[in-house]
């Protein structure tokens, strides 16, 4: 990493979709090069020699961490200093207090404020491309759950319109076999027509054979022509959701094909095996921290910067007598969440995260509230992990409680039954 004082200019630029403002400054804060470059060959090859002269010494401000700006960036031999919109917003204020805004004066803010202030500040390095890759095939996938979740809400409220019985049979409809009943079903009045004998021979064929809802769901099809709609109506929906099916059967097989590569990249990684042995986490919400935090051992240099990042860290407000506590809301939003699944799921598999979540709750904590303050225990022992390159060890933690007199510890030997309740 380059020395602070061996940066000879700062620049900022202000960056849009098909073009980008750029103004570069002086140590003494004087501007030598403003230009406006457009997001196509022409333009980035014109930044890279428009730098020429200021190459391997200049540091570049810019509101965003990733994508292709920042690839490009990377690209030119410049150091890249990312902030957050809300700061950035916070510095063109500082600067200019009259208010005015322009693409212009954006930019400047953000070099001057770099000039200034960047000492301080992070420098974005070229990750692990491993890790660049399984996290953009993370975040991808979680989009896709999205869409399916979208899909599969449009499929519901479609068969609330005229096919009450296929709702009261299925109550999980994400499951390939619920959408199988409605292709070989697709109306209320072809159901009726089918018989007793082949709704048995379905359910067989789909092992949908469980002794408590095999004959409940004989009984909600025997019933299925107590709620029967328009043959119009019936028509044009069951169209609508038979489309859906399709959709939602081709994007389950492509959120598969994702989950195979994710796994595969995930295996492939030297930190496998310490994510693996983090209780709750498996191989879903492995691959997802890993992504997000990362294997380079400088980027967080407590278990409390970790925290931050993650969302689990609250924000403390304190003003004479007041003093409040706030959720963090600037976080990596991502890493958060995956967070928080991690930290319910662990509940299961940990008698401790047990303890402790049953302790929050009984403090009047919500739910939320618990599995955060959960999260932020979790985030501690992983940062001192991750640190030493070493696999969780249950009985080293049990240990480690031992000699610090955890209360935590004392509570799990009172309540053998935790995990139970």
């Amino acid at each position: 990493m380059k020395n602070w004082n061996e940066f000879t200019h700062f620049a900022g630029i202000d960056w849009a979709k098909n073009k980008h403002e750029v103004v570069i400054l002086n140590q003494s804060g004087k501007i030598v090069a403003q230009s406006t470059i457009t997001h196509d060959a022409a333009g980035w090859q014109n930044w890279n020699q428009s730098i020429a002269s200021y190459r391997g010494n200049l540091a570049v401000c810019v509101e965003t961490n990733q994508g292709a700006v920042i690839e490009r960036l990377l690209q030119s031999d410049c150091s890249v200093f990312p902030v957050h919109p809300p700061r950035a917003k916070q510095y063109r204020q500082r600067k200019i207090s009259s208010g005015n805004k322009t693409d212009f004066l954006d930019a400047w803010a953000l070099a001057d404020a770099l000039r200034v202030d960047g000492y301080s500040w992070r420098v974005l390095g070229s990750s692990d491309p491993l890790i660049n890759e399984l996290r953009l095939l993370c975040r991808d996938e979680e989009a896709f759950i999205e869409q399916r979740t979208a899909l599969v809400n449009q499929l519901q409220q479609a068969l609330y319109e005229y096919y009450q019985t296929a709702l009261d049979a299925f109550e999980e409809w994400t499951l390939p076999s619920a959408w199988a009943f409605v292709e070989r079903f697709p109306t209320p009045e072809l159901l009726i027509a089918a018989g007793k004998r082949m709704w048995q021979k379905f359910l067989h064929l789909h092992r949908l054979t469980h002794p408590k809802t095999f004959a409940k769901r004989l009984d909600v099809f025997a019933k299925a022509d107590r709620f029967l709609v328009r043959r119009e109506i019936s028509r044009a929906k069951s169209r609508q959701v038979l489309t859906l099916i399709r959709l939602l059967r081709t994007l389950e097989s492509q959120l598969d094909a994702y989950r195979d590569e994710i796994e595969r990249l995930f295996a492939q990684h030297s930190d496998y095996d310490l994510y693996r042995s983090l209780p709750g986490v498996g191989m879903k919400l492995g691959p997802r921290l890993l992504g997000e935090i990362g294997s380079d051992r400088s980027m967080f240099s407590s278990s409390q910067a970790l925290q931050c990042v993650a969302g689990t860290a609250p924000v403390s407000y304190q003003s004479g007598q007041i003093h409040k506590v706030y959720l963090r809301r600037h976080c990596n939003k991502f890493l958060r969440h995956t967070v928080h699944l991690w930290a319910d799921l662990s509940r299961a598999r940990s008698p401790w995260a047990q303890i402790y979540y049953q302790q929050q709750r009984s403090r009047g904590k919500s739910h939320a509230c618990a599995i955060r303050a959960l999260g932020q225990r979790w985030l501690k022992i992983l940062w001192k992990m991750w640190l030493s390159n070493s696999p969780y060890n249950p009985d080293f933690h049990t240990k480690n409680q031992l000699e610090h007199g955890s209360w935590v510890l004392k509570l799990l030997t009172q309540s053998p039954n935790s995990l139970s309740q």
